[in-house]
């Protein structure tokens, strides 16, 4: 552990100049007393490194050293496609990997190519959850991906929405995780299919493996996945009626695949104009989110758990805001 992270230090010392103590140990996640005895083992083993002090001052090494320490250990290399994800690659337990790979390839790249990098990084950024909306917490997120990389059968509890509402109990094997939009997807066979993991209650890795299809392609399947979600009706929907503003608002507020969906299952308008359709359902939490953006522009008519659970909060919210005392 000491060996990679004398490694670490000294390759950030060559790709970035001049670093504090205090920069250093927040690079490094250890304290600034752990830099000094590093910086002094280093010393020791003969590499040119001195420090200067004042407000600027910190530790920098011999004008022209350069080490060819750069080789990456198998966890680094495994870590490679997750450079420039710092969450997700936290996620899933592989931030020091990520980081100490990215520091040796800046190491071994030629100076123009590294300063090209390094323009890049400071002018382009990912930033995969959408507005508002945080990351689905996914506690079983590291069990996956171990099993994952094992070619392991799993056992999962699922609570799932479709094709009826609950949890259940599957054996699967992993092939592959998703990232799409801020939330983690386990696409798992032996047919392969999706998963959401933070729907996975429980996980548990077997002992036993299995060997994965052969001409899988995860990027393919996940595409064609997206294309036959966003363009079926044979998902699950809620029926709701709409007021010819709330219409209106649907590509706003849920979406153009929702406003798509509800504009091919529109019924014709009743007395007061207000039309009935079917939106795409994702799961209880996640349609009622959206459907309490309309406002009283949305009624919500099934299935009978959305409907549940928006009176609820509904009437949850209605305590929170009393209307005046009758008088």
């Amino acid at each position: 552990m000491r060996a990679s992270r004398l490694v670490s230090l000294l390759l950030l010392l060559q790709n970035r100049g001049r670093m504090s103590a205090a920069r250093l140990a927040a690079e490094l996640g250890v304290t600034a007393r752990t830099v000094y005895r590093d910086v002094e083992a280093l010393a020791a083993a003969g590499v040119p490194i001195y420090a200067e002090g004042g407000p600027n001052g910190g530790y920098q090494l011999m004008d022209g050293y350069r080490t060819r320490l750069t080789g990456l250990t198998e966890g680094e290399a495994g870590s490679l496609f997750l450079t420039g994800l710092p969450q997700p690659a936290a996620e899933l337990g592989l931030g020091a990997q990520v980081a100490a790979a990215e520091l040796k390839l800046m190491a071994a790249l030629p100076t123009p190519y590294r300063d090209a990098s390094v323009r890049i990084r400071q002018r382009f950024h990912l930033d995969a959850p959408g507005w508002y909306r945080e990351a689905d917490p996914v506690p079983q997120l590291l069990a996956a991906a171990e099993a994952l990389w094992q070619d392991r059968v799993v056992e999962v509890r699922y609570r799932r929405w479709s094709p009826t509402p609950g949890v259940v109990t599957r054996r699967l094997h992993p092939l592959g995780l998703v990232l799409k939009a801020g939330v983690w997807y386990l696409v798992a066979g032996p047919e392969p299919r999706t998963y959401r993991v933070g729907n996975i209650e429980k996980f548990r890795a077997l002992d036993e493996h299995f060997t994965r299809p052969a001409g899988f392609d995860l990027a393919d399947f996940w595409r064609a996945h997206v294309e036959r979600y966003e363009e079926s009706e044979a998902g699950e929907t809620a029926v709701v009626r709409l007021s010819p503003a709330g219409i209106a608002a649907l590509p706003d507020i849920l979406g153009p695949r929702a406003a798509r969906l509800a504009g091919r299952t529109l019924e014709p308008a009743d007395a007061e104009g207000w039309q009935r359709a079917e939106v795409p359902l994702e799961s209880v939490p996640h349609a009622a989110a959206g459907l309490l953006r309309l406002g009283a522009d949305a009624q919500v008519l099934a299935p009978a758990e959305l409907v549940a659970h928006m009176g609820t909060t509904i009437r949850a919210m209605a305590r929170l805001y009393p209307g005046p005392e009758p008088g």
